[in-house]
């Protein structure tokens, strides 16, 4: 605990009182994406605002019961491994498969949830957990023509 009352002592002596703007800055900024966000998945937007309701709207978003979100409180599981999954979830169930928007959405979660939610090209698909994944597109190759001149066919 000593070790981050000093970082915390360390930043406020550079920064000062801006360090707790910054941080309220960022709370309200992530909580006006989650707000957007559920909105567009088709949930009341004011259960973002809500504790214990903003972890059930946000599974039942992907798919999960809600008895999922008490795994959210173990300790190394839930932050480490539970979480992020869950974040990549939501990212499958807004159409983004790639592996640059898993990377997104763990580094720099607020900002791309605000991305998500504001971003009109990108709609919600409905949940995606326990659902198989698409099968792959088929590659398309040209089809064989009939030359009607009498000539052989052609690819």
């Amino acid at each position: 605990m000593d070790f981050l009352m000093s970082i915390h002592d360390a930043l406020y002596a550079k920064l000062g009182m801006v360090l707790y703007y910054i941080l309220f800055l960022m709370v309200i900024v992530a909580a006006l994406a989650q707000y957007r966000l559920y909105t567009k998945a088709g949930q009341p937007g004011y259960t973002a605002l809500i504790p214990v309701t903003n972890v059930i709207v946000f599974l039942k978003i992907v798919g999960r019961p809600a008895s999922d979100a008490w795994k959210f409180l173990i300790p190394v599981y839930g932050q480490l491994y539970f979480l992020p999954k869950v974040w990549i979830e939501v990212c499958k169930s807004f159409g983004k498969n790639t592996m640059l928007d898993y990377v997104l959405v763990i580094v720099l979660n607020g900002l791309y949830i605000l991305n998500l939610a504001l971003d009109d090209d990108t709609r919600y698909m409905g949940p995606l957990y326990g659902q198989k994944a698409p099968p792959p597109a088929r590659k398309l190759t040209p089809r064989p023509t009939t030359n009607l001149a009498g000539g052989a066919a052609t690819a």
